[in-house]
């Protein structure tokens, strides 16, 4: 094994031992998981879909986007707009910093540190590829696996209001993302694909 597998695989095993200590289990493919850690190999899975020629800071970014999520919980803060800000504020800054810790004590120096810190950290969405693919992998990890549940969880929120929320995500996403999602190689919930469809198509028409 080479320098280079030799860090990628201690990172990766560090990262993935931090997600297992999540108190909080979710039952998927059979088997209970820790909630996090499930969460990390549904991102990795879809970065291998989307992304197959991604590097090893990329690897690492998308592997540590919720690296221990559970330490900071939302209703830490205020339950209001401003609260939801600042949370996430805070979440993002410290989920980078942890991130960056591992790696750091994996072996890996400055600069594929940073990259993997200012990915996770969201920044510079548009204008960092490390950062927008990382983006694009939550959204489509969203879509495939987690906005069903979301949907359930807010039975009161109006057609229009899911439809500002879907073009919000849409949004973010880059064109190859939209692309990918629309290619039949994301298994989009079906009972939301007219919803879906209707956002995307608003979203074109206005594009226009």
């Amino acid at each position: 094994m080479s320098k280079n597998e030799t860090l990628y695989h201690s990172a990766l095993a560090l990262i993935d031992a931090a997600n297992r200590e999540d108190p909080n289990k979710v039952s998927a493919d059979g088997k209970e998981w820790p909630k996090e850690l499930l969460y990390s190999q549904r991102m990795s899975d879809m970065l291998s879909r989307y992304a197959p020629d991604a590097d090893d800071a990329q690897k690492l970014a998308i592997r540590a986007q919720h690296i221990e999520r559970w330490k900071s919980p939302r209703n830490a803060y205020p339950m209001d707009r401003i609260g939801y800000l600042k949370w996430r504020k805070d979440l993002y800054k410290i989920q980078a910093d942890t991130a960056a810790g591992l790696l750091g004590q994996a072996g890996y120096g400055d600069e594929v540190i940073d990259r993997v810190r200012n990915a996770v950290a969201k920044k510079n969405i548009k204008g960092n590829p490390d950062t927008q693919l990382l983006e694009d992998v939550t959204d489509l990890v969203f879509m495939e696996h987690y906005m069903l549940e979301f949907v359930a969880k807010h039975p009161d929120y109006t057609e229009e209001k899911w439809i500002e929320i879907i073009q919000k995500t849409w949004n973010k996403m880059s064109d190859n993302a939209h692309q990918f999602a629309l290619s039949g190689a994301v298994r989009l919930p079906e009972s939301l694909l007219p919803l879906i469809e209707k956002a995307v198509t608003a979203t074109n028409a206005a594009a226009q």
